[in-house]
């Protein structure tokens, strides 16, 4: 009732508003705020792509759109005007689900469940009547929905594994293909539109003779003047034709290693192989036509990629990725490949004699375990990149360099990628279809300068590079005998330029950054792995030994050292920290899901609420914003949060990865939160004006207290003086520990909260209780108004 009128009062008139507003309690006027406006996050740009085959692959003639899986979104994307739009599929516990979206709403419209184990694949029927869905092996089943009417109408087993399906042009049969598995099953659309129940589904082999033993990895079912036939591709690399008898016909070999993908229309049939090659055939007589060009060759530095004809020069000795997907646009003639890098190009086929790229994009082939942004410099002439810069890493062994603003004309254009990928870097070449598990670059940390990027690996060797390209490797040592976790370079206020690198091994090492990167000091009181280290005028770690370690810094005739001052024990693991702007309070992610916040000057623990809205997983990151008034949590369970700082409330949950979720970064310009996870995709979700106003303001705020005060006259006049300060957090203790913590709480200098007023004027009112003037009020019902 209470948050009903607040909400109510928002219809009154200015004067009407103050004079309820001033007489109800201070909890109720935060309810109303609350009320007013909910921020929001939308996901705006995705940069990845998880297809694993054609079934992850689709193409839209009437509008030209391509879509693909990046995670568990679904990317829209429009290759001519290089435009995504995005459909979030949620997932609703373990049931495997069929879900049906209108394009044009990106609603969802139908949602099918069935399947116990898993879909393997889904087609429409040519009339849009039937949905076809085929579950894993383990789940041995095939169903054909009525999708509009949310029932099954047939269904059958099948016992072998099966990885595409293709619907007759006529819509009354489709083939399976899999592991020694091609089948033709018949719609009887009488029966099923008569009889409410499911009906069998009528299946019958395929005739293989001499191929029985082979693996089909896709098919297609002929159009046109060819409608009656069949086509299949096996894995050995053959193209096989079956006739309206169901009977083997004919089949031409590939020459390639390995066959994956295939696409059909009347007059071209596409094969998609290894080694980046996609031979094109005539659907008629199997004749074989051209082969369309290759992509980037693996290894490529595609900033030095600035011509067309550099791309479709060939090399000898040169090694292409697999081609794991094509789709054909007929209306449009253009071919969509998705090659096994977790590349996308979209080549214009209208002429197969002189084939050209409409547009490409590269992006990580692995899980990418960091992002960092490139820190912004006021004196503009020392940036190596432009602003809006922003790095990640990755287990495919390589360092790429992104951008948010898509109309910079300051960005190097190469001709590989239409997205702003700049550079990739790969520190060793290594070869992503073969390079081993356990190299990957895991961490990477840029100096505050902007001139070295520090890059840590899953083998413990610390790489630095300089400013500009991050390219010329510049040192190369074993730091630490196992992975390195975290990279740290101090804040320039400290006054120290120092680099702390922290492992596996337990060990953190710092690095004198002034002098060629030497070494001052091991640290080695952590008994496990380290997850975090901080510089914040002391340095600050924590680990899986549940322990947290406070240091301050030294001046000797040898260097910098650190020294021990606190040490904090937990009972749960403690997995990621960050630091507020002002360096007062650290921010640490922990097992239980829960935030602790610590004063950094006395190690005590001031706050604790939950840093995620879900039951069950554990906080994997914690990343504050550049004004310290939010704080943004990752969790096991793949979800994303965004926590007010100080109240602990959660503003924003987001939710799209795949895969954990391994690092966050909030942009410069406190517009957009970047996220990176094992399902190797970046996503860059844009911030609701609101909250990107708030940290603004906070910015802007505290830029101002730290500027020097100038000294001036004292004023003959009296001026009252009044002290505002956020609404004071209370002690809080952490897990069954009762110990002494201080009263004190987190002060927030963001005058945009309504706070105690305490003043040394008669105006106050006694024992410190709130007291709010009319100019104060119509300051804060102006600006929430213009936000609702």
């Amino acid at each position: 009732n209470i948050t009903g009128t607040c909400i109510a009062l928002v219809r009154f008139y200015q004067s009407c508003f103050v004079s309820v507003f001033l007489h109800v309690s201070y909890h109720t006027r935060l309810i109303f705020l609350s009320c007013l406006a909910i921020p929001q996050v939308t996901l705006e740009k995705v940069l990845g792509i998880t297809s694993a085959g054609n079934r992850g692959l689709a193409c839209d003639p009437r509008s030209g759109l391509v879509a693909y899986p990046a995670g568990c979104v679904v990317v829209l994307l429009n290759p001519k005007k290089n435009k995504q739009h995005h459909i979030l599929n949620s997932s609703n516990g373990h049931m495997p689900a069929v879900r049906v979206w209108d394009v044009a709403e990106r609603t969802q419209v139908a949602e099918l469940q069935e399947h116990k184990y898993g879909v393997a694949c889904v087609a429409f029927s040519p009339n849009s009547k039937y949905i076809v869905s085929v579950g894993y092996q383990h789940d041995m089943i095939v169903n054909v929905w009525a999708w509009k009417k949310n029932v099954v109408v047939a269904a059958n087993k099948v016992s072998s594994k099966v990885t595409a399906v293709s619907f007759s042009d006529d819509s009354s049969y489709f083939v399976t293909a899999g592991n020694r598995h091609v089948k033709f099953w018949y719609l009887d659309h009488d029966k099923s539109s008569k009889v409410n129940a499911t009906v069998p589904l009528l299946g019958r082999s395929g005739l293989l003779g001499e191929l029985r033993n082979n693996f089909f990895s896709d098919v297609a079912c002929g159009k046109g003047r060819k409608a009656a036939s069949t086509f299949c591709i096996t894995s050995s690399g053959l193209l096989c034709e079956f006739n309206d008898k169901r009977l083997l016909d004919k089949w031409v070999e590939l020459r390639t290693g390995l066959a994956t993908s295939l696409s059909v229309t009347e007059d071209l049939i596409f094969c998609g192989c290894a080694d980046g090659t996609v031979r094109a055939f005539s659907p008629i007589n199997l004749h074989f036509i051209c082969t369309l060009p290759r992509p980037h060759s693996l290894g490529t530095d595609i900033a030095t990629v600035t011509e067309a004809s550099h791309l479709f020069a060939y090399n000898v000795d040169a090694r292409y990725p697999d081609t794991v997907a094509v789709s054909y646009d007929p209306t449009n003639r253009w071919l969509s490949c998705v090659y096994n890098d977790h590349s996308l190009y979209v080549w214009d086929a209208r002429d197969l004699r002189k084939v050209g790229k409409v547009y490409s994009a590269l992006y990580h082939s692995s899980c990418v375990w960091s992002v960092e942004m490139y820190p912004e410099n006021s004196e503009q002439e020392q940036l190596c990149l432009s602003p809006g810069s922003f790095l990640s890493c990755s287990s495919d062994n390589t360092i790429r360099l992104w951008n948010t603003d898509m109309h910079s004309t300051t960005i190097n254009r190469n001709v590989i990628s239409n997205v702003n990928c700049t550079i990739s870097s790969n520190s060793e070449k290594a070869d992503p279809q073969t390079s081993d598990n356990r190299t990957g670059i895991r961490t990477m940390c840029v100096s505050p300068d902007g001139q070295h990027l520090a890059s840590g690996d899953r083998n413990g060797i610390l790489r630095f590079d300089p400013g500009g390209a991050f390219m010329e490797e510049i040192l190369n040592v074993q730091a630490h005998d196992s992975e390195i976790l975290c990279l740290e370079y101090s804040k320039p206020e400290t006054g120290l330029r120092l680099l702390a690198t922290a492992s596996r091994d337990r060990l953190i090492h710092v690095l004198d950054a002034e002098r060629e990167y030497g070494l001052l000091q091991t640290l080695d009181e952590h008994s496990s792995s380290i997850t975090a280290v901080r510089f914040a005028g002391e340095m600050i770690s924590c680990g899986a030994d549940k322990s947290i370690y406070f240091r301050t810094a030294q001046k000797t005739d040898e260097g910098t050292t650190f020294t021990r001052t606190h040490h904090i024990v937990r009972k749960t693991t403690l997995y990621d920290m960050d630091i507020d702007p002002t360096r007062n309070y650290a921010a640490i992610g922990c097992q239980d899901r829960s935030i602790r916040i610590f004063n950094i000057s006395n190690g005590k623990q001031k706050k604790l609420y939950k840093g995620s809205q879900g039951e069950d997983g554990t906080l994997i990151k914690v990343q504050m914003d550049p004004s310290g008034l939010y704080v943004a949590t990752s969790c096991s369970d793949k979800n994303i949060s965004i926590f007010d700082f100080y109240s602990g409330e959660c503003v924003a949950t987001m939710f799209g990865h795949s895969e954990l979720v391994t690092g966050m970064k909030f942009t410069n310009d406190c517009k957009h939160l970047i996220s990176v996870s094992g399902d190797s995709c970046i996503f860059v979700w844009r911030l609701n004006p609101e909250l990107t106003i708030k940290m603004r303001q906070r910015l802007s705020e505290l830029k101002q207290k730290n500027k020097p005060v100038q000294k001036s006259p004292p004023s003959k006049h009296h001026i009252r003086k009044e002290v505002y300060s956020a609404p004071a957090i209370g002690t809080m203790s952490s897990d069954s520990d009762k110990e002494a913590e201080e009263e004190e709480g987190i002060e927030e200098e963001d005058e945009d909260n309504f706070v105690h007023l305490s003043s040394g004027s008669s105006t106050g009112e006694e024992n410190g209780k709130t007291k709010l003037t009319k100019t104060k009020l119509f300051k804060y019902y102006s600006k929430w108004t213009c936000i609702t």
